[in-house]
């Protein structure tokens, strides 16, 4: 007698044990691959944050060479005026030396002139000096007649109009070397002036333009930098992404086969009542009002693929698929007779479709169709066709 009670339980453990194996075989590579899609996930975001503080510093230094850009382009059209100016000061200061050079070849004319006639000057006055001055009061009296006294008057009149001319002729020329000589002066000032606003103006240019360029190619070589660090940043990012796709495919085929493969039939679970636990997991939501509308069964919250069990014995008398339920997803009722009906919702799949069953029967599989937000089974106790809390008879 002994050993008949203690077999069967022997087996329920032994069934137990293996159910919780399965289980945590199944979780485990699960358990590994979301760790390590997890650990991808959180390197790909940092990936992604350096990814878009290098494409901001990009468009930042970006927006930085187009304005130097400009700057150089604005230069260049100064540098255009100024050579504009610098062609005007060079025309300025052809102009003068070449005035410069007709003043010095006029000034040594002139000086020879000027030299010619101080020779005839003091030629003159050396004459004067030794033959002395005939004056007016000598002639009229040394003359011996009128005709004399005219001849020797006129004779006169012309010595003093040489030597008057040849006083003035010296003094014209003085003159005109002295201005020659001032002229000299001021086409030598405006040369030198011509010449360095020329070259101020070439220096000032050459030095601004040389210090944008400079900022501008510093900028063009730091933005190849950033350029070519996004780039590996773009390659690193493919290559998670594409890590993290095979992680996320993997464990969705994990998922995926262990989801569609039923889960072994654990130990019946008994209550007080007259019906047993059509699946062994706690109620996750109960009998009542919830979210403003009735909620007429319970919520028993098992992994997808456990088996359903039927509450009691009795025959199938509804089976709808998710498109003709509706909410309840794939749904199936039992009739037990005496006005008591089970209901099953939500299921993955069906076992029975027809046909009279046994308590305990596996009739279905838990899962996740119609409305609901994860794995479950809904469980309804109708009696007389009215929803009835279901702990009351477990």
């Amino acid at each position: 007698m002994f050993k008949t009670r203690f077999a069967p339980a022997a087996l329920l453990a032994a069934v137990a044990a293996l159910v919780v194996l399965l289980l945590c075989a199944g979780a485990a590579p699960a358990k590994d691959l979301e760790s390590k899609l997890d650990a991808r996930e959180a390197k790909l975001s940092k990936v992604r944050e350096r990814k878009g503080v290098l494409t901001t510093t990009i468009s930042r230094f970006r927006k930085r060479i187009e304005r130097l850009t400009g700057e150089v382009a604005a230069l260049r059209a100064q540098e255009a005026e100024v050579r504009d100016r610098l062609n005007a000061k060079q025309a300025e200061l052809d102009s003068a030396v070449a005035e410069l050079d007709v003043a010095k070849k006029y000034l040594a004319v002139v000086r020879a002139h000027l030299k010619r006639a101080l020779v005839s000057l003091r030629e003159r006055l050396v004459a004067i000096y030794e033959t002395g001055t005939p004056d007016i009061l000598n002639v009229l009296v040394e003359a011996g007649g009128y005709d004399e006294l005219v001849n020797r008057t006129e004779y006169l009149n012309r010595i003093n109009g040489l030597d008057e001319a040849v006083v003035t002729r010296v003094r014209d020329l003085r003159d005109q070397v002295k201005r020659t000589v001032a002229r000299l002066r001021s086409a030598k000032d405006r040369i030198e002036a011509a010449r360095d606003a020329i070259a101020a103006e070439e220096q000032a240019l050459a030095s601004a333009r040389s210090a944008v360029q400079g900022r501008q190619a510093q900028l063009v070589s730091t933005r190849r930098q950033r350029e070519a660090a996004l780039q590996k940043v773009n390659s690193v990012e493919s290559d998670l992404e594409g890590s993290v796709a095979e992680i996320q495919a993997e464990l969705a085929v994990r998922l995926g086969a262990t989801a569609s493969a039923p889960l072994p039939a654990g130990p019946i679970r008994y209550g007080s009542g007259q019906l047993i636990w059509p699946v062994d997991g706690p109620v996750v939501s109960g009998f009542g009002m919830r979210w403003g509308r009735m909620h007429e069964g319970i919520d028993i919250a098992v992994p997808a693929g456990t088996p359903i069990r039927a509450a009691a014995a009795g025959s199938v008398v509804l089976q709808q698929s998710e498109a003709e339920s509706g909410g309840y997803g794939n749904f199936t009722c039992l009739d037990h007779g005496g006005g008591l009906q089970t209901c099953y919702a939500h299921q993955s799949s069906f076992a029975i479709s027809s046909g009279s069953v046994s308590q305990g029967d596996v009739i279905g599989y838990v899962g996740c169709t119609g409305h609901c937000y994860g794995d479950h089974l809904h469980f309804e106790v109708r009696i007389g066709g009215a929803p009835t809390n279901p702990l009351g008879y477990l």
